[in-house]
C-alpha cells in the first residue's frame, strides 16, 4: 500500500476520488450475489416477490401501510405530490428543496400546482414559517394549500438535519389546517443515524415518505414510496401514467434489499470522512467558509483565489472530482465508494494548493 503514496502521480493510475454525488456508489459483490439470486416475476401484475419483499420491509420499517417501488427519487416525489394536490393548488416548501430546484418543473408539469417558497435556514424551515405560509380556505384569490414538502436531510444545506420536535410543530401545523404532509426522505437514513432516531419515529409523523435506496446506501438504482394503503393504491396509477411500470424489477428490488438490511450503519463512516474534510478546510486560505456539516455532505465557499470553477478543474486534474454549487462553491460528498485511504489522499492534495 505504501506504493501509492510514492506521489500523487502514481496515485492517480490506482484511483479516482468521487465526491460529485453518493449517487455514483457501485454495487459491492455481496448485493451483485443478492440480485444474481433474486426471484422475479412481473411487478405490473404484482407477481414479482422480490419487489414484494421490499415493499412490505421498507413500510414496516416505517411503520406505514404499504410502498411502491420506483425507478428515482424524482417519480416518488412527484408521485407523492400528485398523490396530495389538485391542479391550481399551492405546495410549500424550502427555497432549495429538491422538488422545487431539482426536478424539471415537475411540480408544475405533472401536478399542475404552484409553489410557495420559504428562505429557510440550511434548507430547513419551521412551524411557524410553514403556519404564515398557509393561504386562507375562503379567499378565493388564492390558490388552496393542499401539501407542505420538507427535505432531510437537505441537500443544499449541506445535510442538515432536522430535529422530531420541528418536524412534529409542523405536523400540528399541517392537522390543524387539513394539509398532507409529505417527506423528500433522499438521505433520510443518514439523518436518522446522525440524530439517533428511528424510522418509525418518522412514520408516524409524514402522510407520505420517499426514500432512496442508490444514495448512501449504495443500490445501483430505486426509490421507495410509503404511504398508507390507499395512497400507495393511488400511487401505482401514478406511477403508469408516469411510465414507471416495470417488469422483473426483482433484480433491482434485491439490491435495496441488501441496502436496507446491510448498509444503514456504515452511514455514520461517511459522516465521520466529511468531518475529516471539513476540519481540513479550516486550514486553507483559499476556502472562504463552508455550512455546518452534520452527515456526509461538505459545501464550502471558495475565497477570490480561485473560481469554484477552477478550484474544481484543478482537483480534477489529481483524479478528485467533486460539484460546483453555484459560481463561488464548491460540494463534496462522501460515501461508500470512498475509503479512508482516499480521504487522506484527498486531504493532503487539498493542502497542497
Amino acid at each position: 500500500m505504501n506504493n501509492l503514496y510514492l506521489s500523487s502521480n502514481i496515485y492517480r493510475f490506482f484511483m479516482i476520488v468521487d465526491f460529485r454525488s453518493d449517487t455514483v456508489t457501485q454495487p459491492t459483490p455481496e448485493m451483485l450475489s443478492a440480485m444474481m439470486q433474486a426471484k422475479v416475476g412481473d411487478d405490473v401484475y404484482g407477481e414479482d416477490t422480490t419487489v414484494n419483499r421490499l415493499e412490505q420491509f421498507a413500510a414496516s420499517l416505517f411503520g406505514m401501510e404499504a410502498a411502491v417501488f420506483c425507478p428515482s427519487g424524482t417519480m416518488t416525489n412527484q408521485i407523492g405530490i400528485k398523490i396530495h394536490t389538485q391542479p391550481g393548488d399551492e405546495v410549500i416548501c424550502e427555497s432549495t428543496a429538491h422538488i422545487y430546484q431539482y426536478e424539471g418543473g415537475g411540480i408544475a408539469a405533472n401536478s399542475g400546482a404552484q409553489v410557495h417558497l420559504l428562505q429557510g435556514n440550511h434548507g430547513k424551515v419551521t412551524a411557524d414559517m410553514v403556519a404564515g405560509a398557509i393561504n386562507p380556505v375562503n379567499d378565493v384569490h388564492k390558490a388552496l394549500t393542499t401539501l407542505v414538502s420538507i427535505e432531510n436531510t437537505a441537500n443544499r444545506g449541506g445535510g442538515s438535519c432536522y430535529d422530531l420536535n420541528t418536524l412534529t410543530a409542523i405536523k400540528e401545523v399541517c392537522t390543524a389546517h387539513n394539509i398532507a404532509y409529505h417527506l423528500d426522505g433522499a438521505r433520510l437514513f443518514n439523518a436518522i443515524v446522525q440524530t439517533k432516531t428511528t424510522a418509525k419515529d418518522y412514520g408516524q409523523i409524514f402522510d407520505t415518505i420517499s426514500i432512496c435506496l442508490s444514495k448512501g446506501l449504495g443500490a445501483p438504482v430505486g426509490s421507495l414510496l410509503l404511504g398508507t394503503h390507499q395512497h400507495i393504491a393511488k400511487a401505482r396509477r401514478i406511477r403508469k401514467v408516469f411510465g414507471g411500470g416495470m417488469r422483473q424489477a426483482g433484480f433491482l428490488a434485491a439490491a435495496g434489499l441488501y441496502a436496507l438490511e446491510n448498509n444503514i450503519e456504515r452511514l455514520q463512516q461517511d459522516h465521520d470522512h466529511a468531518q475529516s474534510i471539513a476540519a481540513t478546510l479550516n486550514e486553507l486560505p483559499y476556502i472562504h467558509s463552508y455550512l455546518p456539516v452534520e452527515t456526509n455532505i461538505v459545501i464550502a465557499r471558495i475565497n477570490q483565489q480561485y473560481t469554484a470553477a477552477e478550484l474544481v478543474s484543478t482537483l480534477r486534474e489529481k483524479g478528485i472530482l467533486l460539484n460546483t454549487v453555484g459560481k463561488d462553491a464548491v460540494r463534496f460528498v462522501t460515501h461508500l465508494d470512498v475509503d479512508t485511504r482516499q480521504i487522506d489522499y484527498t486531504i493532503e492534495q487539498l493542502r497542497r494548493l
